[in-house]
């Protein structure tokens, strides 16, 4: 039997959504809670990151020993991450214990918020935001975006600063909470050998009673600056460099085209940025990604040298960024979609990763599109989509930032 989407909403809005797979040999859900650091106020600017941490930390039925405990007996696979625009919290486990991992993580998502865990993962917020510090990469990345990004929640930082994790109340973290991780805007994905049904009657005695708020998010366009600027720091010996400018959006159909031309230029292996920089020993690491939003998206340019060859690197990426739609022949994007396709399939081919693309898919579009849907709107990109992408989106005007050693 082939996989079968099925889907029902609960009457205070959770959508539940699987592909039940009768085949499998594991089960995997996720809670995918569209919300994020674009969502927050600036003054509690990590505040969602800081929340899932909170939801390991116990509940009315199981304390945070328990919930590791259980999780641990299940012999599950099991995480949660934040994102700008999402919070998420999944679990991949054999199908017999399927029901008990739905039951944990439903559990989890109504925390207790104890004042006194509060107090001490506040601690262990502000230390991951001092690990991130180290990274250059990481420094650069947050100060680009926020220049670009202004004032708009895209530019926030998904851990929050310093003096907002040391200000954040415990209450303003539970009205944020109320209101954001709502069921109408939640979604409940599965995948795997899973009894749909089941499920359906699961979610309704474990999440019927969730609140519904009529959260929503405002993507619009948002204005985007476009400066140069430079960071020095005594801790860093290389130079490095990032750039971002507007890319489509998630919902536009453009984006398999865009994530073509990114490989094309800058994908780690065999691409015009591998070739112009990494080959000759010029740059030590040289990438283009896109990264696409729900309104909006991002061309980013990343590449580290050393501090004497920046500006020939720069100028090196710049060539071939005014050059690639011309280079890429038809054999450039037979290759290119391959890649696309290969990477599509294999991230599809267990529970956890249909489960994964599922929860991410129906929280940004609200629909959904079966991967061999998607395999096709790969293969049918044609040089004219890609050229089109460019034109309508050329890199820039973008925001340029550098971190190199002080002088």
């Amino acid at each position: 039997m082939p996989v079968q989407l099925q889907e029902a909403t609960l009457d205070n809005g959770l959508k539940i959504i699987a592909e039940v797979d009768p085949n499998a040999h594991t089960a995997a859900a996720g809670f995918f809670v569209k919300t994020g650091a674009r969502d927050e106020a600036s003054k509690v600017m990590g505040v969602s990151h800081f929340l899932e941490h909170m939801m390991f930390k116990g509940t009315d039925r199981r304390s945070a020993d328990d919930v590791n405990r259980e999780f641990d007996e299940l012999g599950a696979s099991y995480n949660a991450f934040t994102t700008t625009e999402m919070t998420a919290f999944h679990a991949h486990v054999l199908p017999e214990l399927f029901p008990k991992a739905v039951d944990l993580l439903a559990d989890i998502l109504r925390p207790s918020l104890r004042q006194e865990d509060f107090d001490t993962e506040k601690n262990v917020i502000l230390e991951e935001i001092a690990m991130y510090k180290d990274n250059p990469f990481w420094v650069l990345y947050e100060e680009v975006i926020a220049r670009h990004y202004r004032e708009h929640g895209l530019g926030y930082r998904v851990l929050g600063l310093d003096q907002t994790i040391v200000d954040l109340k415990r209450d303003q973290m539970e009205e944020y909470f109320t209101q954001r991780y709502s069921a109408d805007n939640t979604v409940l994905a599965a995948a795997g050998r899973i009894d749909f049904d089941a499920l359906v009657t699961q979610a309704k005695e474990a999440c019927g009673a969730w609140n519904t708020t009529g959260a929503t998010r405002d993507t619009s366009q948002p204005a985007v600056g476009a400066d140069d600027f430079e960071v020095q720091d005594e801790s860093v010996s290389r130079c490095y460099n990032l750039a971002i400018a507007s890319a489509p959006a998630l919902e536009d159909e453009r984006r398999y085209a865009a994530m073509m031309l990114t490989k094309a230029l800058g994908d780690p292996d065999n691409s015009r940025l591998h070739w112009a920089l990494i080959e000759p020993g010029i740059a030590e690491e040289a990438e283009v990604h896109y990264d696409a939003h729900d309104g909006s998206g991002d061309f980013l340019i990343y590449a580290s040298c050393a501090p004497e060859r920046a500006d020939d690197v720069w100028s090196i990426i710049g060539r071939e960024l005014d050059g690639v739609v011309d280079s890429i022949g038809e054999g450039d994007l037979a290759r290119l979609r391959n890649k696309l396709a290969t990477f599509s399939t294999l991230s599809g081919e267990r529970p956890n990763g249909r489960m994964q693309r599922l929860g991410r898919l129906w929280s940004y579009l609200g629909s959904y599109m079966s991967l061999e849907e998607e395999l096709d709107r790969i293969n049918a990109v044609k040089l004219q989509d890609i050229r089109a992408v460019y034109e309508a989106y050329p890199f820039s005007p973008r925001t340029y930032g550098r971190l190199s050693p002080k002088s």
